[in-house]
């Protein structure tokens, strides 16, 4: 007999909200994957989640419990296209545990929030996880990003402080993914995690950012070019994004929120 399992991967984000929102009927369990890097608003949004969909959410957490302890552990590699080296110890290592501890399940479905923007993010989850069944509701309801915000404001819950302070994500402060414009965003917002994560790249010898320098004394070019740390950005480098504006289509009423 094959005994499936449904489980959100609930980010704390507005749009895995609204994604395990629409799934709940489907859903035996919601698991948030804590990390200590999240804003303190994070887990007001978890309990306030936790009371719209009427089930309980599980908090996970790994032993390396924020982004510097596990960044100091990647021998030299912090981010890639690939990937990053916190979400495979932060996020990816804790879901793998948990699926080891629980194989008398024998078939895995998951609920993720990607929007109706990302379809292929949803291709790239398929291939790094090709023994699960994935399922994409705001996809399938072409639900956007705004939308989705539109979605939990009329249901009456305040979404994660960072959307308010202008980021497009509630992921860690300092996000090690972030480009430039983020990192001088997080310079002022947060100095202090800011001179953190400088700090941290010298000690491993990687750097957060895509964009590479110029080798000393030597002309531009594609072979001259060396890594560009946090603590050499410009303060003025990088474009800003715009807050998320909300807005609310048909699935508001479906939801009846």
């Amino acid at each position: 007999m094959i005994k499936t399992i449904t489980i959100s991967w609930f980010s704390a984000g507005v749009s895995s909200a609204v994604a395990t929102k629409i799934a709940i009927d489907k859903i035996d369990k919601i698991i948030y994957t804590h990390i200590d890097d999240q804003h303190p608003d994070t887990m007001r949004f978890v309990k306030d989640c936790e009371t719209w969909f009427g089930k309980p959410i599980e908090i996970l957490q790994s032993p390396y419990k924020c982004v510097d302890n596990a960044v100091r552990l990647g021998c030299g590699f912090i981010n890639s296209p690939s990937g990053a080296i916190c979400t495979r110890y932060l996020k990816r290592r804790v879901r793998k545990e948990w699926e080891i501890q629980n194989q008398w399940f024998n078939s895995f479905r998951y609920i993720w929030g990607m929007d109706a923007d990302e379809e292929k993010r949803c291709d790239g989850l398929r291939a790094a996880m090709p023994n699960q069944e994935h399922l994409f509701p705001l996809i399938d309801n072409k639900i956007t990003k705004e939308e989705a915000h539109g979605i939990l404001k009329k249901a009456g819950i305040k979404r994660p402080a960072m959307y308010d302070l202008g980021y497009q994500n509630n992921n860690c402060i300092g996000c090690v993914k972030g480009g430039m414009g983020y990192w001088n965003k997080i310079r002022v917002d947060f100095p202090e995690v800011f001179a953190l994560r400088a700090a941290t790249e010298r000690v491993v010898g990687a750097s957060c950012l895509k964009k590479k320098r110029p080798r000393p004394d030597e002309p531009a070019g594609p072979d001259n070019n060396v890594k560009l740390y946090l603590d050499e950005l410009d303060p003025n480098a990088g474009r800003d994004e715009e807050p998320i504006v909300e807005e609310c289509g048909a699935m508001c009423e479906i939801l009846n929120v």
